[in-house]
């Protein structure tokens, strides 16, 4: 085995090391009456994820190891150079800017919100080994205006970054809202974040914003969570859903978070009736076999535009970290043919690079 592929292995074997079955506790939030609850932790509404039956993570690791995997080619990433003087000063424009894997910047009623927050150079449990980041961040934390909101989906090392959330902890101004999924604040107070906000699915949070009220509810996802060996399951996974007001009309943002595709969107676009934006993961999905309940493809994630009725769909989850088997630089071929094949519109789910902002909805009517 060659030096480059023995430290992919590494890396390889890092990136996957959660998948690995493991113990959980007793579940401080269990609710008998809520069936995605158990007395350990929680499960999903359809599918389950149960990465050992039939042998199948050390299938794929095996399979990893001794396989040729396509290149990665970050220069076909896209990169944007970021009008920071402007997000600064944005406070009635609905934008959302990608800075990377699934780290967003929404602003909207006036607040400024950052989605699974992570400005690391590795996505992993060590700062020494693991996934590192294949393109370079295109602002850091720094550089960006105060944070209000945060949402954290789940706590995989490549959505919840211990050093990114003590950052933003520590903040100028004060700490932001770290608004997350149940069982997620205890891991938060552990390292001392106290202002959080746990939500169980379909429960919503309002926060008084300059613009008006903005109501923050955590949805449903097919997935799973694991910090660690031992708490597999035992806080929550989800997306989220922010409602407010814009140029005098409604206004709403959708996050899915890591998930596979399930009847959880059709129920999601029912309730909410649609959304302006859905920011959709599109990368880190092979092999099909084995992440097909946890992570969509782009012909999965396509059907989940339609599913929520979203009206402009961004893709995330690609271009940062190679966490699967495909390269970072997949989408850009692979959604425009899941476009194509569904009779979708270009505009209708687009990438953006790196750092590029798109205004959802203008501030002023």
């Amino acid at each position: 085995m060659s030096e480059q592929r023995a430290g992919r292995g590494l890396a390889l074997l890092l990136s996957a090391a959660l998948l690995a079955p493991g113990c959980s506790t007793r579940n401080p939030h269990f609710d008998a009456s809520r069936p995605h609850h158990t007395p350990a932790g929680f499960r999903n509404n359809h599918a389950q994820v149960d990465a050992a039956e039939g042998g199948g993570f050390l299938r794929w690791q095996w399979e990893r190891l001794r396989a040729d995997l396509p290149d990665d080619k970050p220069q076909r990433v896209p990169v944007a150079r970021p009008d920071l003087a402007g997000l600064r000063a944005n406070r009635g424009d609905v934008t959302v800017t990608w800075i990377g894997h699934s780290t967003a910047l929404w602003q909207v009623a006036g607040l400024n919100i950052l989605t699974d927050p992570h400005f690391s150079e590795r996505a992993s449990p060590v700062p020494f080994a693991g996934p590192r980041r294949l393109t370079a961040l295109p602002m850091q934390l720094a550089d960006l205006p105060r944070i209000d909101l945060v949402l954290i989906s789940h706590n995989h090392y490549d959505h919840l970054d211990r050093a990114t959330v003590l950052a933003l902890n520590a903040q100028p101004g004060g700490p932001p809202l770290f608004v997350v999924p149940l069982g997620m604040e205890l891991w938060l107070q552990a390292e001392g974040i106290t202002r959080s906000q746990p939500l169980d699915w379909w429960q919503q949070h309002t926060v008084n914003a300059p613009g008006g009220p903005v109501q923050v509810s955590v949805v449903p996802a097919q997935h799973w969570s694991s910090r660690s060996l031992f708490d597999r399951n035992a806080s929550l996974w989800g997306g989220f859903v922010v409602q407010a007001q814009a140029a005098g009309r409604p206004v709403s943002l959708y996050y899915t978070g890591d998930t596979g595709h399930s009847a959880d969107f059709a129920e999601i676009g029912r309730r909410f009736g649609g959304f302006d934006l859905a920011m959709i993961p599109v990368g880190c999905y092979l092999p099909r076999w084995f992440m097909q309940r946890q992570h969509v493809n782009e012909d999965d994630a396509v059907r989940i535009h339609a599913d929520v009725r979203s009206r402009l769909s961004v893709g995330v989850h690609w271009g940062s970290f190679r966490l699967c088997d495909d390269p970072i630089d997949a989408p850009l071929d692979g959604l425009p043919a899941a476009r194509q094949r569904a009779g979708l519109a270009d505009g209708a789910f687009v990438l953006l690079g790196l750092g590029e902002t798109r205004v959802v909805r203008r501030g002023v009517p």
